[in-house]
Order: C-alpha cells, then structure tokens, then sequence
C-alpha cells in the first residue's frame, strides 16, 4: 500500500507551530490532538455505515451511522496517548488499546513493558497511533504484537514521518495502510527525526 500523507494547508500551518520550540505544553498538545483529527477524518474515509431511521424535527428519514463499536485505538506509549484525545472527540465509543515500548538507546531497537487490548479485538479494525514514526522500530513491534493476537485489520496514524520508518513498515506490513500528516527530511546519527519538533513525549507532557 502506498503512504498517505495529508498535505493540507491547516495541517502544514499547524505543524510548523508545533515545530517550533517555544511553543508551550499546552499549544503543542492541543495541536497534536487537532492533527490527528485531521488524520483520523483521512484514515475513516473508507469505513462502513449502517442505514438506520430518524426522526428530525419536521419527518422521519433514512440516515447512516457508524459502528464505533468495531474501532479500537491503540497508542504507543507513551506519545500516542497524546493523539487520544482528538480521536475520541470524533469517535467518543471507541475502544482503547495501549502498547508500551521504548526505545533502547544503545541499539534504537524498542523494548516492550506494556501490552493491553480489549477483549474480542480480533475482528475489530484497529488503528495504531504513535506522533512519530522514525526507525519504524517501535511501529512494526506494535504491528507484530498486534498480528500476533490474531488482529489482520490495522492502520497505523503518526504526525511526522520519515522515509526510513515508512519504508519498513512496508516492507515488514505491506498490508498495513500508512497515515502521515507530514514526511520530514532524514534521521541524524542517533536516530532522530530532521528537522522533526524535539522528542514528543517530553513536550506532551512537559518532562524536559
């Protein structure tokens, strides 16, 4: 499948304050949220409804609605849980995963700690969120983990991603569908993205 990347002038403009490094806590997380709705309306093009019946104040008519009972959301810890918050303001009955990985320093090869999904998940469409998708390490774990529960249906949403991380994510999940709202440059020599917006677990969460 080919890489979806957003693209849009309100997404560019909202990156590049989130790029910027006086932006605060607060900005960077509520900016963070909006693209990823912005990623979520783009990743649920192709969802399924189902017709039903209502009543409007003037007659009754046939309208469409979703199932958000078939979506579970899984962050990758702990970054992802910053991309929660807009996916449930559009899909407030999803179910929600997570996945807890870090990043080995020496080796940039992710660690596992956490692993919790909800029941019945197998025939569910599942859709991973991380804001940024780098080596792709940590992105094709979470994908394995998530096969490995019997789960075939999965997206995969990030904010910034480069070449490298995308191409992996191919090349090991071809049928995994990528959702990037902007693709950077390159990874400097320890594995960070150019010119990227900084660690985004520190700056959701104001720990550096």
């Amino acid at each position: 499948m080919k890489e979806i990347i957003l693209n849009h002038p309100l997404v560019e403009h909202k990156i590049s304050i989130l790029r910027d490094k006086n932006t605060g806590t607060k900005e960077f997380r509520e900016l963070i949220s909006e693209i990823t709705i912005f990623l979520c309306y783009e990743a649920m093009k192709d969802a399924k409804l189902k017709k039903t019946k209502t009543t409007t104040p003037i007659t009754t008519c046939s309208t469409n609605k979703l199932d958000e009972n078939n979506y579970v959301f899984v962050p990758i810890l702990r970054a992802g849980l910053g991309m929660v918050d807009g996916i449930l303001k559009l899909i407030p009955n999803a179910k929600v995963g997570h996945i807890g990985l870090y990043r080995n320093e020496e080796t940039l090869e992710p660690v596992k700690y956490l692993f919790k999904v909800p029941k019945n998940i197998q025939n569910k469409e599942v859709i991973l969120l991380d804001p940024m998708l780098a080596t792709g390490g940590s992105a094709c774990a979470a994908i394995k983990m998530l096969k490995d529960e019997g789960i075939n249906n999965i997206k995969f949403l990030c904010i910034i991603g480069v070449k490298e991380g995308i191409e992996r994510i191919k090349k090991e999940h071809p049928d995994v569908q990528i959702y990037c709202a902007k693709q950077d440059e390159y990874l400097n020599e320890v594995g960070y993205i150019v010119p990227g917006l900084g660690d985004a677990g520190d700056r959701i969460f104001g720990t550096k």
